[in-house]
């Protein structure tokens, strides 16, 4: 029940969050498709990027929900992601070659909700009362 009781202070920004970085990592994948269908090249990594992101957002829900019914595990994972996703996937996009600048920028915003999920979800409101 502690679990339940310190996602629920926090809980309907986290959903919000993670709904926007659904709905940003589907807008990702549209311009993946329409960059490719331009004629512009679209290499193999931005592909697998495009279509992987949009799967673990929708799992990422899942487990936000979970979190909601007092899934301490399902919690811990979110609290996890939220805080190694945005890093590992900004950092990989740096790397230079490895990707054009748009799509920098379009997985960086994408992961602006998750950024927002790592610190409300590790903020002082979602800790269990110390009493």
């Amino acid at each position: 029940m502690e679990t339940r009781e310190a996602f629920t202070r926090v809980e309907n920004s986290i959903k919000v969050c993670i709904k926007g970085y659904v709905a940003l990592s589907a807008v990702a994948l549209l311009a993946v498709v329409a960059v490719a269908g331009a004629g512009h090249q679209v290499n193999t990594f931005m592909w697998v990027r495009a279509v992987l992101l949009p799967v673990v957002a929708v799992l990422m829900h899942r487990m936000t929900v979970a979190a909601s019914r007092g899934s301490r595990r399902a919690f811990e994972r979110v609290r996890t992601l939220a805080v190694v996703m945005p890093i590992a996937i900004i950092a990989v996009d740096l790397i230079p070659g490895v990707c054009p600048p748009w799509y920098t920028v379009t997985q960086t915003v994408c992961m602006l909700p998750v950024i927002r999920v790592a610190f409300l979800i590790r903020g002082r409101a979602s800790r269990p009362d110390p009493s």
